[in-house]
């Protein structure tokens, strides 16, 4: 079959150092010695050849568009603000899931809430109206999302 020789011969090693000093890439280096190309970069961090930093090309500026756009979490910060802002202050007692639903009933416009135990037979989702853009109702999304210290939560 094949016979075992070595990967890094003399001649190799020497034509490896010469592409290199030439200012050839690691693919173009692997393709003329008959090497894979991890086997050139490889080869060099052992020798310890570098070619000194890599010059990043300077970043194209954004367009207005770009810079205009909100991103998502700066969207639900706001969206979250405005829940607490509008709502009383977390209350300790339970939230009515007045529509509980399975699994399979669950959709975008039912909370997602949790309530039980996952796999026991009372096991459940509040199924109340979610708040828009948000997968609970307000209730359990202050539950979700309260800000400073984590709190005790309190399922229900």
């Amino acid at each position: 079959m094949f016979a075992n020789r070595p990967t890094w011969t003399t001649e190799r090693v020497e034509l490896l150092k010469g592409h290199f000093d030439a200012g050839l890439s690691c693919r173009e280096i692997a393709a003329a010695i008959g090497v894979t190309r991890n086997a050139v970069i490889g080869k060099l961090a052992r020798l310890e050849l570098t070619r000194g930093p890599a010059r990043a090309k300077p970043r194209a500026d954004k367009t207005a568009r770009e810079r205009s756009r909100k991103s998502i979490p700066r969207l639900q910060y706001r969206m979250l603000q405005d829940v607490f802002e509008n709502e009383q202050p977390p209350v300790e007692e339970p939230i009515a899931s007045e529509r509980r639903c399975s699994l399979f009933e669950l959709g975008n416009e039912r909370c997602r809430w949790p309530i039980g135990t996952p796999g026991a037979e009372d096991f459940c989702f509040c199924g109340n109206t979610p708040i828009e853009g948000m997968p609970y109702c307000s209730g359990h999304t202050r539950l979700a999302y309260r800000p400073g210290s984590r709190q005790r939560v309190v399922r229900g």
